[in-house]
């Protein structure tokens, strides 16, 4: 029976006292990004509304700015849209968990491969 090739992985999360940001909340930036709505967004990662809500407040008193820039109800409904520091953010995490992601994996070649 041949075995499953040996792998790694990394999870990275930015912490304060308390988690402040991690790939969950990015990838629910990343879903508001798309969708403009954090309602739709949290539909579409299977997640509460309040959930989403709770996630970003946390995140957003973390940071010490908002993420989201939310538009009022009208004939179109509400919506979502990321802030400017929002996006920034997102893009230097994205960019720090590829660094990350990069030198673990030639720290695992260098040290583990043989496994």
């Amino acid at each position: 029976m041949p075995k499953t090739p040996l792998h790694c992985g990394i999870t990275l999360r930015l912490y304060r006292e308390e988690k402040v940001f991690g790939p969950g909340v990015a990838e629910l930036l990343e879903t508001v990004r798309e969708t403009h709505s954090l309602r739709s967004a949290a539909m579409r990662m299977d997640m509460a509304y309040s959930k989403a809500w709770k996630v970003i407040k946390e995140a957003e008193k973390g940071f010490g700015f908002a993420l989201l820039d939310p538009a009022t109800g009208g004939r179109q409904g509400g919506g979502a849209t990321l802030t400017p520091e929002a996006d920034v953010l997102l893009t230097r995490f994205r960019a720090f968990e590829a660094e990350c992601r990069q030198a673990m994996e030639l720290a695992y070649q260098r040290h583990l491969s043989g496994y």
